[in-house]
């Protein structure tokens, strides 16, 4: 209490009660794999912002191209802006890089570039599924090449040569096809045939800054390919877009662009678009940040409007930024903090409760236009 004695104007600080929650970043890719100079920092995680500092930290002057350098520079060319870089060295030790990236909250796109294998796949896939706050871009073997065999692997669980790990069925992985032409970092006289997910995951950083998470990384130019190493047909995508796998296709109009938006969940799931599940990592720990305050606050009715309003206000500014579907605010989510959530048994067992209902955007994947034949003297109105 301020102490009033000489007659005048006070101006006090106080405070509204109100705690924005921010968006959390999206965009911070990580790679693991054997660098160009494989004694370099093995696995430990370092942030990267650019090409440069990539070679400076990770290669020599007289270093060869390898999928983890083809990739990350995919990433800058496509968008990225910051990533980590684990070094697997010459052991190749996936398990490890992914535990140790365990400590960064920041990354929210992991990439094992070139690793083609079941238990490559299996091991990134768990580590995203586990952290709940990351997606898997994976890649196809160099030589996954006949589209039959690529069908069937695609649909089963494993099987077959490995192509395809497990179905993640909260669509936290996500499988892009085919191998891309590039020019080689080290050489640009050079082309050679690149794994995509660096590549991919710089389009990802794009399409977040230009316009936000919520927005479907496909329909985008692959900046830095000179090619494919397999031209797909419409036909043949039909089949493929079903089991899951993301097509990167050429068009002689518009280049070479990402043409598919799938996890590898099955395509019933509520979960199958990438866009989809990112969001809704975005959201999760956007609210898990924002609302940290509320841990030992006294938990009663007061305590119970601050959260729903702060919640309620984060997920209006998501509403009217376009990622959330409905025309007005209660069609688009609900959020629920009162005596109904927190009963006297859950208050006596120190938790607070919300619940949050939202309805997230999804993609205009299939465009279709229906014609019809008239007579020019019939009636149009």
């Amino acid at each position: 209490m301020s102490n009033y004695q000489t007659p005048g104007v006070y101006v006090e600080e106080v405070s509204t009660g109100a705690k924005p929650i921010g968006m959390v970043g999206t965009s911070t890719a990580a790679f693991l794999g054997a660098a160009p100079r494989a004694g370099a920092h093995v696995g430990k995680p370092r942030p990267c912002h650019n090409w440069s500092q990539f070679v400076a930290d990770y290669a020599e002057a007289d270093s060869t191209s390898n999928d983890l350098a083809v990739a990350v520079q995919g990433f800058f060319l496509n968008g990225g802006g910051r990533c980590f870089i684990v070094n697997t060295g010459t052991e190749a030790d996936l398990a490890g890089g992914l535990e140790a990236l365990e400590a960064f909250d920041e990354i929210a796109i992991v990439c094992a570039p070139g690793q083609g294998d079941a238990a490559a796949y299996e091991a990134v896939l768990i580590h995203c599924e586990k952290l709940g706050d990351r997606v898997a871009i994976l890649d196809f073997p160099a030589d996954a090449e006949d589209l039959e065999a690529l069908k069937k692997v695609a649909s089963a669980s494993g099987g077959g040569s490995g192509f395809r790990p497990r179905s993640s069925e909260d669509g936290y992985g996500a499988v892009y096809f085919p191998h891309l032409i590039v020019r080689d970092p080290f050489d640009p006289s050079r082309t050679l045939d690149a794994a995509p997910s660096g590549h991919i995951a710089g389009i990802y950083a794009r399409t977040d800054a230009k316009r936000g998470v919520h927005k479907p990384p496909a329909n985008e130019t692959v900046r830095g390919a000179l090619g494919l190493k397999k031209l797909v047909s419409r036909a043949e995508q039909g089949e493929l877009n079903k089991a899951g796998v993301n097509v990167i296709r050429f068009f002689p109009t518009s280049g070479i662009r990402v043409w598919g938006a799938r996890t590898l969940a099955d395509e019933a799931s509520e979960w199958r678009y990438i866009n989809v599940r990112r969001l809704v990592n975005m959201i999760k720990e956007s609210i898990e940040e924002g609302t940290r305050w509320t841990v030992f606050e006294p938990n009663d009715m007061t305590l119970w409007k601050s959260v729903e309003r702060n919640v309620r206000a984060f997920l209006t500014l998501l509403w009217r930024q376009g990622a959330l579907l409905g025309e007005t605010p209660e069609q688009a989510f609900f959020v629920r903090c009162d005596d109904e959530t927190n009963t006297p048994e859950s208050i006596d067992a120190g938790r607070l409760i919300t619940e949050i209902g939202i309805a997230p955007v999804k993609p205009a994947e299939f465009i279709v236009f229906r014609l019809g034949m008239i007579r020019p003297d019939e009636d149009q109105g």
